[in-house]
């Protein structure tokens, strides 16, 4: 596949997740809820997760701002969901990586995440891709 057409979908996919959002709305039962924002672009989210023995049960977002900012929330929400709280650090680190421009190999399965790889070329947008994660890391710290 050459890179126009990988391109070309990474761009779908995120769309994707921006008109459709995935776990947007809010956690059923206890949950600890993360406001962070971005105020070079206005982006704002409100994470809640519910945490229970080390996994993440639920993950919920709401907020509003760019497609990257919101996409990236979707896709997050979607791909911790189920696992380990170290797992889900894990991604984290390796999606920051990733934002930094490094190669990413990972046993973990990133799925649709990997679609954001192109951000790390737009040094002003990466804020955007890494709120939703930067929320994550601070919820389930202070958990």
């Amino acid at each position: 596949m050459s890179f126009n057409n990988l391109d070309t979908l990474y761009r779908q996919v995120i769309m994707d997740h921006y008109k459709n959002p995935r776990n947007r709305g809010v956690v059923n039962g206890d949950s600890l809820t993360v406001d962070m924002n971005n105020p070079t672009c206005g982006d704002r989210i409100q994470l809640q997760l519910q945490i229970e023995d080390g996994m993440v049960k639920d993950a919920k977002f709401d907020g509003e701002g760019c497609s990257i900012s919101m996409s990236s929330a979707s896709m997050m929400t979607q791909a911790i969901k189920g696992k380990r709280v170290e797992d889900a650090l894990k991604m984290s680190k390796i999606f920051s990586n990733m934002m930094l421009g490094e190669e990413v190999d990972s046993e973990l399965d990133l799925g649709d995440i990997q679609a954001l790889q192109g951000v790390s070329k737009f040094p002003a947008r990466i804020k955007c891709a890494t709120l939703a994660w930067k929320a994550m890391e601070k919820g389930v710290h202070e958990e």
